[in-house]
């Protein structure tokens, strides 16, 4: 059956992939750590219980017909008040879109601003930014970043692809590292794009920005920075991508919002409107009454991120622990999401029964079989298959499950010849 050049050549996630291996595995009866899923466990990990409260109260309440497409006024006004309180940004209800989770904000903005042919540039490793440029015929940059800036890019890096490019997506903390920009870092690369804009002409796209701040309110003992309050000037040029459902353990639960300049973000409402993208009603309702109590809120992220934190530190620690006993790994501090970015420099090893490791995917899949322990390499994100780093995502693993990993990790890693 023929179908879209798009259709025929679109991969599929590689994330999800492995994740469905692991779980077919798993219903076969194999004991295995699942680190791969950016999700949570719903029984480790619940979504607090007033929210839970509420939705079902707004469900009792009737609230079952279609939504504004833009989003529940209600929900905007909070979502606005939100930004000032939390961010100190200013921004109104009219430029606050609501959708279904994230990912249709982010197709949205791609939607919105990028012909085929124009060209987006990204740091790799990030989230599906290669997916989202192939579904919009656009020239995708995956500019490769170092473990020496903690894998976020730098003004440098990026500086050279800039020119004529009409996208540049960044994401703090960034998935699927777990680290952040700081303000000097985020500042430079501001600078950048204003340069860049300040040499296009009136009858040409500027460079826009595009911040995934998904993860903004799970960081730990770094400050989340943003580009519109370290620099006001980009606020005609970005775009944020933010939501309920990383911070609330609420991925199901399905309300993103994004926000940004209001030409913009009404032409992303009529996107999202012909898809049909938007957040269930009585979830809507139910998370603004939600975030109207600031103390509420606050207290469950305390418990929420003190606990993710205890697991990240868990397997930072054993694999410094395993760095110092001379095994080929290392670890990046944790500073916020549910990340942990790990390095397994195990490429060019043979296993007991003579199988040679030829590159990450093999080393994981090794890992999984003879550790129990299921990660996600770099590949997944637009690098290439010989880089020995991988993501670790503790959302549906319990502390004592990483604790029991470890020693089975070091015993498949001693095998190795």
């Amino acid at each position: 059956m023929k179908v879209s050049v798009i259709a025929n050549s679109l991969i599929g996630s590689e994330i999800i992939k492995i994740g469905n291996e692991v779980n077919e595995m798993k219903r076969k009866g194999a004991s295995i750590a699942n680190l791969t899923i950016g999700d949570f466990d719903s029984n480790i990990y619940p979504i607090p219980a007033e929210l839970k409260a509420g939705i079902v109260e707004a469900y009792n309440a009737n609230q079952t017909n279609y939504p504004p497409a833009d989003g529940v006024l209600q929900l905007r006004e909070t979502v606005s008040e939100l930004l000032k309180d939390r961010f100190g940004l200013a921004y109104n209800a009219n430029s606050i879109l609501v959708s279904g989770g994230s990912r249709p904000l982010i197709y949205a903005t791609f939607l919105a601003l990028i012909d085929p042919g124009d060209t987006v540039v990204f740091p790799a490793p990030s989230w599906n930014n290669n997916h989202y440029c192939h579904l919009t015929s656009a020239n995708a940059i995956a500019v490769e970043t170092d473990a020496a800036h903690n894998f976020m890019p730098t003004a440098a890096q990026l500086k050279p692809h800039l020119k004529g490019a009409t996208l540049l997506a960044l994401c703090s903390p960034l998935n699927p590292t777990g680290t952040m920009f700081d303000a000097n870092a985020l500042a430079e690369i501001c600078d950048a794009v204003l340069g860049e804009n300040a040499t296009r002409g009136a009858d040409e796209k500027p460079l826009y920005l595009m911040y995934d701040q998904i993860y903004s309110l799970l960081t730990f003992d770094k400050e989340h920075v943003n580009p519109v309050s370290l620099r006001p000037e980009m606020k005609p040029f970005t775009i944020f991508v933010d939501g309920s459902s990383k911070c609330l353990a609420a991925t199901g639960v399905r309300v993103g919002w994004g926000f940004g300049p209001e030409d913009i973000v009404n032409r992303m409402k009529a996107l999202v409107g012909h898809m049909g993208a938007w957040a269930p009603k009585a979830e809507q309702v139910a998370m603004s009454n939600y975030f109207n109590d600031k103390p509420q809120v606050d207290a469950f992220l305390t418990s929420f991120k003190a606990q993710i934190q205890d697991s990240l530190n868990a397997l930072y620690n054993g694999f410094n622990d395993l760095k110092a006993e001379g095994f080929n790994v290392d670890a990046v501090e944790p500073m916020g999401a549910i990340y942990l970015t790990i390095k397994i420099d195990y490429i060019g090893k043979t296993t007991e029964d003579g199988q040679l490791l030829k590159d990450s995917a093999d080393v994981n899949f090794y890992l999984i079989k003879e550790a129990g322990a299921a990660l996600v390499p770099f590949s997944a994100f637009g690098n290439e298959h010989s880089m020995p780093w991988f993501r670790a995502s503790v959302g549906a693993c319990t502390l004592q499950d990483i604790k029991d990993m470890l020693p089975r990790i070091k015993l498949a890693l001693s095998k190795l010849k």
